[in-house]
């Protein structure tokens, strides 16, 4: 079986603003977008994507607490059999124009290709009480607080 995946956009950075810049020919998958807060944005890890990130399916305790030991599935390392990455991004502005969707945070870097495009909806992204290993129990427990949270204290690098 063969998958093909096209890049619809890339996320842009001028300093101080994130933006997904769509190419021209997705724009018109942004009508209809304006009234949701948040978009769940699914990007492709290119910095990472080699052979040896793609075979890496253990890695030395990335976070402090953690076991000595994890899969890639119990991380958010980019070093993975497939180099896919989502996000969940406050929508500031969207450029229906331009096709351009400037949003508060995303940690892809600039020129990253962007695969997709989801709203955000309570019903089907978010979970009352979602159960986490003892070791990561006192992360933030939302995208709000992450912004304040002192992350130098969690990671291992």
């Amino acid at each position: 079986m063969k998958y093909q995946v096209k890049a619809i956009g890339k996320v842009k950075t001028d300093g101080n603003s994130a933006f997904i810049q769509l190419e021209k020919e997705y724009i018109p998958g942004l009508c209809a977008l304006q009234g949701f807060s948040h978009i769940n944005v699914l990007w492709w890890f290119s910095g990472c994507d080699d052979e040896q990130n793609r075979n890496e399916l253990q890695t030395n305790q990335p976070y402090k607490g953690a076991p000595q030991v994890m899969g890639v599935f119990a991380t958010r390392s980019p070093s993975r059999p497939n180099p896919l990455a989502l996000t969940a991004s406050e929508v500031l502005d969207i450029d229906f124009a331009n096709g351009t969707i400037r949003v508060a945070f995303i940690d892809a870097d600039d020129g990253t290709p962007v695969l997709d495009i989801k709203p955000y909806t309570p019903s089907l992204d978010r979970v009352e009480n979602p159960g986490v290993p003892k070791w990561c129990g006192s992360w933030p427990k939302s995208t709000e607080e992450s912004g304040d949270f002192d992350w130098s204290q969690v990671f291992n690098f």
